[in-house]
This record gives structure tokens, C-alpha cells and sequence, in this order.
């Protein structure tokens, strides 16, 4: 996606050798005409699948992930981080290391909104090590719902995450990779 690694040029910040800041478009601010257009890059990608539901994570993932769903005319549903009044005593929960927050924290999601005959695509905005992925897979995994592919905006390949995904059987498509950031520039893989 050309228009997608522009952007991430004019407007991402390097702010170490594995972090990259992208506000003003996936993590903070949203631009909605690329999030529809990401969206139905994905839905292409994953056509004739199946998907009965778009899942992802809250926060960041959740604007490309709806766009995805109101392009595949199915559902969203997203794993919340933190605990509320509203949610049920028994909803599914997994604890993941966050890489960008640096702490532990809870992916919560009701188990009324997910299950076992579910065909799901999950998308995410970024992945690094991947532990927040992990950790909805198994959410996935316990209401027996099917995995149909996994849509990663982002992925930093120079990092374990998507790697780790491929290899544990799962199809993964990032519409961009970045193979480095070391010095302060962006390093596209091809």
C-alpha cells in the first residue's frame, strides 16, 4: 500500500530502534478517507472467507477494524483493557504484556458476543512482539471460534509478533512492513 507508506513517512515519528509513533493516523487522531481505505484493502485480502465477525483490541485497532467490518457488512466486536461495572463476571480473560504501555493489562471480552460457529477476522493496527495477539487468540481459542486470518496494519518484522503468528499456523496480512527503524529512519521491507 504506497499511499499508506507515505503517509507513515511525512507524518511517523521515530522515537527509538522499536518504537514508532504514529498519532495522526492509527493511534490517536484517525483520518477517516485511508481507515476506509485500509478497511477495504483488508476486506479484498480476506473476500470469499466466510467472516462472520471482525474482532479486534481496544484501543487503537478499533477504527480500521470497523471500517473492515462495514465493508464485509458483519459485525465488530473488541477486547476491552480494562474492567468496568458493565462487564460480565465470567467474560473471557487473558493478561498481556503491552510493548508501547509497558505494563500488564486485561483483554476482557463477553462471552455472549462470541461464539464457536464465529468464522473471525482478527485486524489490529500494529504488531510488535505480538503478545497482545496472542493473548485474543486464546480468547478466540476458548469460545471455540475459527480464526479465519489475521489483518495487520503495521507489522514491525524486525520484531518476533507476526513471525510468531505465521509459524503458530495462522495467515497474517500486513499491508505494510517496516524491516528496520535504526537510525532514526523508517526502513521499508519489500
Amino acid at each position: 500500500m504506497e499511499i499508506l507508506k507515505q503517509r507513515i513517512l511525512e507524518e511517523a515519528t521515530v522515537v527509538s530502534a522499536g518504537v514508532l509513533k504514529l498519532d495522526s493516523l492509527l493511534n490517536h487522531g484517525v483520518d477517516p478517507e485511508l481507515t476506509m481505505e485500509l478497511g477495504r484493502e483488508f476486506a479484498r485480502r480476506f473476500e470469499g472467507r466466510n467472516i462472520t465477525k471482525v474482532v479486534t483490541i481496544e484501543a487503537s485497532g478499533i477504527p480500521v477494524a470497523f471500517a473492515t467490518a462495514l465493508v464485509m457488512n458483519v459485525p465488530l466486536v473488541f477486547a476491552r483493557r480494562k474492567k468496568t461495572l458493565l462487564n460480565e463476571p465470567d467474560a473471557y480473560c487473558e493478561r498481556v504484556p503491552s510493548f508501547t504501555k509497558g505494563i500488564v493489562t486485561d483483554l476482557l471480552v463477553s462471552r455472549h458476543l462470541l461464539k464457536a460457529e464465529d468464522r473471525v477476522l482478527f485486524i489490529d493496527d500494529i504488531i510488535a512482539n505480538g503478545d497482545a495477539a496472542r493473548g485474543l487468540l486464546k480468547i478466540l481459542e476458548q469460545a471455540g471460534s475459527s480464526v479465519a486470518g489475521i489483518g495487520i496494519v503495521l507489522e514491525k518484522s524486525f520484531q518476533a509478533g507476526g513471525r510468531t503468528l505465521r509459524e503458530m499456523g495462522y495467515e497474517v496480512e500486513s499491508l505494510v512492513k517496516i524491516s528496520s527503524l535504526e537510525g532514526n529512519a523508517i526502513t521499508f521491507e519489500d
